[in-house]
């Protein structure tokens, strides 16, 4: 098994060593595993840390824990600070745990020109969140803001994560839309309910899985 090795500076939540967690694939995910793996070469299954730190990401709660990375790492007989420089590079990879629902905020000049201030102050006033990267207190939002999602077009826009995996995007945004959106999934609602796109055009990794 590959020795867990972590950088004793290591920030932003990520705890030194692994948590005992004794993680292992679900049926569903391990079956996601073999086909993932199935894309590459044997002599370059390393290829795949980026698909199968995504699938881990979904599988255990929307964020990476030592453990998950570590379970990622034996799959691929890596040593786990090769994991963990890939996951600790990519800003779409949680290394601490994140709320029910990432709302993920674009304020990039597309959208900052057409009023993306407005929409991060509404997700803030909604969610109580002070600080993009934080929490709400009762742990069903993070906020993010980001760079460019790719929706320019259909400027001011955000994306919504949920824990579990699917994704979708929210564009021609208002203030008062996106109070309409938070409020909905507040009261439990559907995320698709508002969302522009479905969540299955929208995983840039591992296909149809959890979506």
């Amino acid at each position: 098994m590959p020795t867990i090795r972590i950088n004793a500076s290591v920030s932003s939540g990520q705890t030194p060593r692994a948590l005992g967690l004794g993680l292992q694939w679900s049926k569903k995910a391990a079956a996601s595993v073999k086909e993932i793996l199935g894309r590459y070469p044997v002599e370059r299954s390393r290829s795949a840390v980026i698909p199968l730190l995504w699938l881990a990401q979904r599988e255990f709660g929307g964020w990476l824990s030592v453990d998950a990375m570590q379970l990622v790492a034996d799959t691929l007989e890596l040593p786990y600070i090769r994991v963990y420089e890939v996951a600790s590079f990519y800003t779409m990879f949680n290394l601490k745990p994140v709320g029910k629902f990432h709302v993920q905020v674009c304020t990039n000049c597309s959208c900052m020109i057409r009023g993306s201030d407005a929409i991060v102050a509404a997700v803030k006033d909604v969610t109580g969140i002070e600080a993009s990267g934080e929490n709400s207190a009762d742990g069903m939002f993070t906020f993010t803001e980001v760079e460019c999602l790719g929706a320019c077009v259909a400027a001011p826009m955000m994306q919504v994560t949920l824990a579990d995996g699917p994704l979708h995007y929210y564009t021609h945004l208002d203030a008062g839309k996106v109070r309409e959106i938070l409020g909905h999934l507040k009261k439990g609602g559907e995320a698709a309910t508002f969302a522009d796109t479905s969540p299955a055009k929208h995983d840039p990794i591992c296909g149809g899985y959890g979506g």
